[in-house]
């Protein structure tokens, strides 16, 4: 009787965040994958000088990656380290330069710290891959990380509805000023006072633009989400990033820390 011929194993897209060494011709990566999230799986040989894998295996190329199935449980009911069986670049962007290329390890740096592993993701992945060849525009750049931002805060559960005071569940008033308070969400600046022109860009944002933040992540889309953050204006930035530092508690970002050290020797 014929055996039928083992079905070979599947690819998913992936990408590369992070790699280190693991012997003399290996690495250990860390993977986005679209289907299994993070994962972390030894490319055995890959630091050979023949080998294929040495210009795929890089950050910020999406990969059709093919892995070994996934080894047994260990006690903590985690699947232990894969092995990679190939990856192909699939095309289209290249590698960032300048300040896109600081802005990528910025936006990888936060996914290794607040995605855990193997917890599918698809929707952030997908956010992902649209963000990066946004990173190369001046014009696009800033509302886009924010944007992303914004979506992978909500996506971990960490980000408050921005369309309602926090404390009260009350809906904000569309033109006064409030301001997303790390420990407490959506609230009212303790020195309140009317959205006059530069005050929102100093102290938060209106009401208006929270609720519009709200209506875009409800939305789905990601690009209404960074045409929100484009309409919020620079105060957004900060809002944002003292959300950030407040859930990374005491893990610093240290590509944000070299993108300054670099910013002060030039100037």
């Amino acid at each position: 009787m014929a055996t039928r011929a083992p079905k070979p194993p599947a690819t998913q897209a992936a990408f590369v965040l992070h790699h280190y060494d693991w012997s003399e011709t290996s690495l250990v990566l860390d993977l986005f994958s679209r289907e299994h999230g993070r994962l972390a799986v030894v490319a055995k040989g890959a630091k050979r000088p023949y080998s294929q894998l040495r210009s795929v295996l890089l950050p910020f190329l999406r990969l059709q990656v093919t892995l070994s199935k996934p080894s047994k449980m260990n006690e903590d009911g985690a699947a232990e380290v894969q092995s990679l069986r190939g990856a192909e670049w699939v095309g289209g962007q290249t590698l960032p330069s300048g300040a896109a290329l600081f802005s990528g390890y910025y936006v990888n740096e936060l996914l290794l710290k607040f995605l855990p592993r193997q917890d599918a993701q698809p929707e952030l992945f997908d956010a992902y891959a649209a963000l990066l060849p946004q990173l190369r525009s001046v014009d696009d750049a800033h509302a886009a990380l924010r944007a992303f931002e914004l979506k992978m805060l909500s996506i971990c559960g960490l980000l408050p509805d921005l369309s309602v005071l926090s404390t009260t569940q009350a809906p904000l008033d569309p033109d006064r000023l409030y301001l997303l308070a790390p420990e407490s969400g959506v609230v009212v600046p303790v020195h309140d006072a009317p959205p006059q022109t530069g005050i929102t860009g100093l102290t938060g944002l209106t009401g208006q633009a929270f609720i519009q933040l709200q209506a875009a992540l409800l939305h789905g889309s990601q690009a209404a989400l960074q045409q929100a953050c484009e309409l919020a204006g620079p105060a957004l930035k900060p809002l944002a990033r003292a959300l950030l530092h407040y859930h990374l508690g005491h893990r610093p970002l240290r590509t944000r820390q070299v993108l300054l050290d670099v910013q002060k020797l030039l100037t």
